[in-house]
């Protein structure tokens, strides 16, 4: 039930200014530095810390006989950094563009040759030079290939893959719930190629039918395994290129019962897996032996709820899956997250098991950035003491001694870090509320500016904003304290009662209440919400991923559309105690996870809310897909009845209000039988509604001429028809 990962409208505001950002593209140097970015589609190299910039690949060098310039939308080096690899011509699959062609450069010669060159346009997927750099390995329509760059030779390593039968990459589920999408990964030595294999022929498709694209209707199936179905089989295969022997490693298990989220090479005979049984809640670590097939449990960890691969404060949505094992000490060991003691910590593990806790306190680690063994220092996000925000934190790799804050005590909001390989350097960006984002190079430990010229007081005075959003804490009947955010009307009089507009999302990928630069923002209404006289607010409930440990986060398990929905209504009965809140004029809404919250609450609590808007919801939690709702919810072979009372349409027969529901039929992610579905049952009980389809439009409601303005007009119209705006 997610809107690009189950991203709220917030956090998608915030990821894409972020994103924009990050679009120069900085590639850190193995020297830790210098970087690499493109501007105007070159390649320029800066040396730090005198700000140096070379034109490191021109658009001379980029451009093949008889043809324009390649435009870079990726590059890679090779690991001696003699060759580039140039990744162009891209194209979407799903949620990113990862199709697309790719040319090699070699730094040499200057020459210039396109890889897969025979394979069809625009199809090759995460293309990697081996690591000595005479060859290149990519995915073409489900099959693997490997090409030889002096003979300009392509072999084809597999036959089997279709669109069912899936080599190298991952199926619709794998993708969207663990966000695997690179498939196969090089042996150290260059003589091996591990991969993954995926077997969908077995999962049915979900038939999505366009309608406007021919006077005959079209079928565009994909396979989608959907709650209480078995998961696609997968298996890890590794391919020995000097004679294409294929080996199939040798785990065990019932494949449609587990899943294999991860792999990496320790060593030129061995590769690491972690398996997760179907209800993920038991992770085991496997040591493989590539040559004997020889295959060992190591490690295993089990929790009453579920065991986390990302989570919803990491971003998921980026082309390389950064949550893979970390080797350290020579490879002896590896970095590893649990929260196993109510906080989600990091542990080193050796290759015998053996684990030891590196951080240690009541906060969570949000995601390691760097590790630095030299000096025995390791990286992090954390924010022990407000979950709305984000700093960087360091200690000790030893696991000795306590975590100490990094980013200095004046930039208080949400802090991000790209760090250099050696720890030296990181590029920075701050912002809040208040603050657009502010970036630029700084030294580490000390958090120094690399520009002495520049002066960061300055940079963030000159970059504020009006300060129009408030944070709140709200405490229910039952003690439990939720944060919230909200903004007023301009001019707001506190004599005078005014409208209240919530946005949710309430579910486990998402959370509002951040501290970041046009958080408060509702970019689906035309014209500014707080002029026109609404209060605009959200609230984080329990189980919404914020770092305020293990606990909170999965109370909601077995709990979808139960504890979300009563922690809402019942911080928005306290909301509407406030004396400037008109309760008369309350209005919900929220987007696919939020969707169904905004459902549940007009449903489940109709007295309270007056007016909703869901856009992508599911309406029935049978309906979406098994990875997602079996490992929040259970299997409902086993507890069918928390599906039934955590879905909407259970409830749909309470509908007192103003809805306005909208899904789009293309959609892939939440499909569109949960509108129709949805339909059937307030039709049975003759509740009136107001109901829009966007044809063949996928979860995102973007695509076609006019789509994002006429969802806008829709949108504003409905809520100031039926919940006027302004201070009464």
């Amino acid at each position: 039930m997610k809107y690009i990962k189950l991203r709220t409208f917030f956090t998608v505001v915030y990821f894409v200014f972020i994103n924009l950002i990050y679009s120069q593209q900085i590639n850190w140097a193995e020297d830790g530095n210098s970087y690499y970015r493109i501007e105007q589609n070159e390649i320029i190299r800066t040396i730090l810390p005198s700000n140096t910039k070379n034109i490191f690949v021109t658009r001379k060098m980029l451009t093949p006989e008889n043809r324009n310039p390649i435009n870079i939308t990726a590059f890679s080096f090779s690991k001696d950094y003699s060759k580039i690899l140039i990744y162009t011509n891209t194209k979407k699959v799903w949620r990113l563009n990862t199709e697309g062609d790719y040319w090699v450069l070699d730094l040499k010669t200057k020459s210039l040759q396109q890889v897969g060159i025979s394979l069809p346009e625009s199809s090759l997927r995460f293309a990697k030079f081996s690591p000595d750099a005479t060859k290149v390995a990519y995915v073409s329509e489900f099959n693997l290939y490997v090409e030889d760059l002096a003979a300009q030779k392509i072999t084809k390593l597999t036959f089997d893959g279709n669109r069912k039968l899936i080599n190298g990459t991952f199926d619709w589920a794998y993708e969207e719930e663990f966000s695997c999408r690179d498939g196969f990964q090089w042996s150290p030595d260059s003589e091996r190629i591990a991969f993954w294999q995926i077997d969908a022929r077995k999962i049915r498709d979900y038939n999505m039918i366009n309608f406007t694209d021919s006077v005959y209707s079209r079928i565009n199936p994909v396979e989608y395994p959907t709650a209480g179905q078995n998961p696609s089989p997968a298996r890890i295969g590794v391919i020995k290129l000097s004679n294409q022997e294929k080996k199939w490693l040798n785990i065990l298990g019932n494949a449609s019962q587990h899943y294999l989220p991860r792999m990496e090479w320790n060593s030129v005979t061995n590769l690491f897996v972690q398996q997760l049984n179907r209800k993920q809640n038991e992770s085991k670590i496997l040591n493989c032996n590539v040559i004997t097939n020889e295959v060992n449990q190591i490690h295993i960890e089990s929790n009453k709820s579920w065991i986390s691969i990302v989570n919803g404060w990491e971003d998921t949505y980026e082309l390389t899956f950064r949550h893979k094992f970390k080797w350290i000490n020579s490879n002896k060991e590896f970095l590893w997250f649990s929260e196993k003691d109510g906080w989600r910590h990091l542990y080193r593990i050796d290759i015998t098991g053996k684990e030891k806790l590196i951080t240690k306190g009541d906060y969570d680690v949000m995601e390691v950035l760097a590790v630095n063994e030299k000096a025995n220092l390791i990286y992090f996000y954390a924010s022990p003491n407000n979950a709305t925000q984000k700093y960087l934190y360091k200690t000790n790799l030893n696991g000795k001694g306590t975590a100490v804050r990094v980013t200095p005590s004046e930039l208080s909001g949400t802090n991000i870090y790209s760090i250099s390989p050696t720890g030296k350097y990181a590029f920075h960006v701050f912002n809040n509320t208040h603050t657009k984002p502010v970036y630029g190079f700084i030294t580490l430990p000390n958090h120094k500016l690399v520009d002495i010229t520049e002066s960061n007081l300055t940079k963030i005075e000159n970059s504020q904003v009006e300060k129009t959003v408030e944070f709140f804490k709200v405490k229910i009947a039952d003690g439990t304290e939720m944060d919230g955010l909200m903004v007023k009307p301009t001019n707001f009089d506190a004599s005078k009662k005014y409208p209240v507009v919530f946005m949710v999302y309430a579910e486990p990928w998402g959370a509002n209440v951040k501290d970041t630069y046009r958080v408060g923002f509702n970019r689906l209404y035309n014209g500014n919400m707080a002029d026109d006289g609404y209060i605009y607010m959200t609230i984080d409930n329990r189980g919404t991923p914020v770092p305020k440990g293990s606990a909170w986060r999965k109370a909601i398990y077995r709990n979808i559309g139960k504890i979300n929905i009563t922690d809402q209504a019942m911080a928005a009965k306290e909301v509407l105690k406030w004396d400037f809140v008109d309760a008369s004029r309350v209005a919900v809404w929220g987007w696919s996870g939020g969707g169904s919250t905004t459902l549940n609450l007009m449903f489940q609590y109709p007295d309270i809310y007056k007016t909703g808007i869901a856009i992508a919801a599911v309406s029935n939690q049978l309906t979406y897909n098994n990875i997602y709702q079996e490992r929040y919810m259970g299997l409902p072979q086993e507890n069918l009845k928390d599906f039934i009372d955590g879905s909407p349409i259970t409830h749909a027969k309470n509908l007192k209000g103003n809805l306005l529901y909208i899904h789009g039929t293309g959609d892939d992610n939440v499909h569109y039988n949960n509108a129709e579905m949805l339909i059937n049952e307030l039709v049975k009980y003759n509740k009136q509604f107001q109901f829009m389809a966007y044809p063949n439009r996928t979860h995102s409601i973007s695509e076609g001429e006019g789509t994002s303005e006429h969802l806008r007009t829709l949108y504003t119209n409905y809520l100031k028809q039926n919940c006027p705006p302004g201070g009464r």
